[in-house]
């Protein structure tokens, strides 16, 4: 196993096991089942939340599931088209799953603090995913990559959620609100600095990349 794949192989490890939580939802007898139990009745007896959760959580869960896959570098240069389909899927994916977690977000345990930590966050994920499908439309390469390294260090947020709560209130024996506070916030901050430092990092050694591709490469991107 080569070193260098050792991130990548880390991160789809982590993406692919929280990717499939959302399957739990659909499964299990309860009609509260996991963070819902915590809500108001008022609010899941409303259609419109529920359905809103249940397409944050799938749609969240399907990013998660194929996103890592766009930094392949074997995917990219050999199979240019699956990289395509999937980056349209993935982009559907966060579109959805994004303006599902902004409306919930606005209905958040932890008072404003949260919601302005979730909605902020739904908010970047929604505008990286748009700035990375118009720089890709305009065939700019590495303006596309960098955006999606963006994105994708949101999208990651869902697995660094499940790391920092388990720690704060099971490890810490810190209280539930007072962690979920920091870590809606904690969650996604941190990640969206180092996808910066990657960017940058990058910028600094280019391994050949260019901002601009041949027309073959071109002809490629525009078939559809």
């Amino acid at each position: 196993m080569n070193a260098k794949n050792l991130p990548l192989i880390i991160v789809a490890v982590l993406a692919v096991m929280v990717g499939l939580y959302p399957a739990y939802y659909y499964v299990v007898h309860s009609d509260k089942p996991g963070i819902l139990e915590s809500k108001p009745v008022e609010l899941l007896a409303s259609y419109f939340y529920r359905g809103s959760f249940y397409t944050h959580i799938t749609f969240g869960g399907i990013a998660l599931l194929i996103g890592w896959m766009q930094f392949s570098k074997k995917i990219r240069a050999a199979k240019l088209n699956l990289h395509r389909t999937i980056g349209k899927m993935y982009m559907v994916a966060v579109a959805l799953s994004g303006t599902g977690g902004f409306i919930i977000a606005m209905s958040a345990s932890g008072g404003p603090v949260c919601m302005a930590g979730f909605g902020l966050l739904a908010v970047l994920w929604l505008y990286t995913d748009l700035q990375g499908y118009r720089a890709i439309r305009k065939l700019q390469i590495e303006r596309h990559r960098a955006w999606m390294i963006r994105n994708y260090s949101l999208t990651f947020a869902a697995v660094t959620l499940r790391i920092y709560l388990p720690l704060a209130t099971a490890v810490m024996h810190l209280d539930f609100i007072p962690s979920y506070r920091v870590i809606s916030w904690l969650c996604w901050v941190p990640n969206l600095i180092v996808a910066e430092m990657l960017i940058r990092r990058a910028n600094r050694n280019p391994e050949g990349a260019s901002t601009t591709v041949s027309a073959p490469v071109q002809a490629r991107y525009k078939a559809s």
